[in-house]
């Protein structure tokens, strides 16, 4: 398993770095863990392999994860899962110009409910076996908006293991707000 006290932008990279190699049969080890990856590189399917794996070990995974809807071989939307329920609410759409008063991204209007249920499950989440939250991306980085919980869950629990998924052109300011944490990049595997 990877040491979770390596130095600033450590990687934790190779061949054999799969979901299963972050995981002991007893327990993971605390520490931060920044999984990075462009578009497409399966940064939620990593996330959800390694809550299924950790399932699999008799642990507990907890968190959220953000899913695709593919409709027609198209992405039109992200859902939001909670990991320890299974429940799903959809997050985003593709974005119409004229809609106002949401969180957006250039591509994505964001749904205000499913960001304040994704920040309850978040705040009302004290401990676990494994901590995955993917993504933080620019709303949260950059506006202030978003899944903001996460930032502040990320910061105070060091006593846990995490697993965050962050954008490529977010990763600096990510490791400036986490100096200790490794990064693991998609990029940088096997297909």
């Amino acid at each position: 398993m990877p040491p979770h006290n390596a130095p600033l932008g450590r990687s934790v990279n190779s061949p054999g770095s799969t979901p299963a190699s972050f995981i002991s049969p007893k327990r993971l080890q605390p520490g931060l863990t920044l999984v990075s990856g462009p578009r497409g590189a399966g940064k939620t399917l990593w996330c959800l392999e390694l809550a299924r794996q950790a399932r699999a070990l008799g642990l507990e995974p907890r968190g959220l994860a953000s899913p695709a809807v593919i409709e027609n071989g198209f992405k039109t939307g992200i859902d939001l899962l909670n990991l320890a329920s299974g429940e799903r609410r959809r997050l985003a759409v593709r974005r119409n110009a004229t809609e106002t008063g949401c969180p957006a991204t250039p591509d994505w209007q964001m749904s205000a409910e499913t960001l304040r249920w994704g920040n309850a499950i978040l705040e009302n989440l004290k401990s676990c076996d494994l901590f995955i939250l993917d993504e933080l991306g620019p709303l949260e980085f950059q506006g202030g908006l978003g899944l903001t919980v996460g930032l502040r869950f990320v910061d105070s629990r060091r006593d846990l293991p995490l697993f965050v998924v962050i954008r490529p052109s977010l990763l600096e300011a990510a490791r400036q707000r986490w100096p200790w944490a490794l990064i693991f990049d998609l990029a940088a595997q096997p297909q």
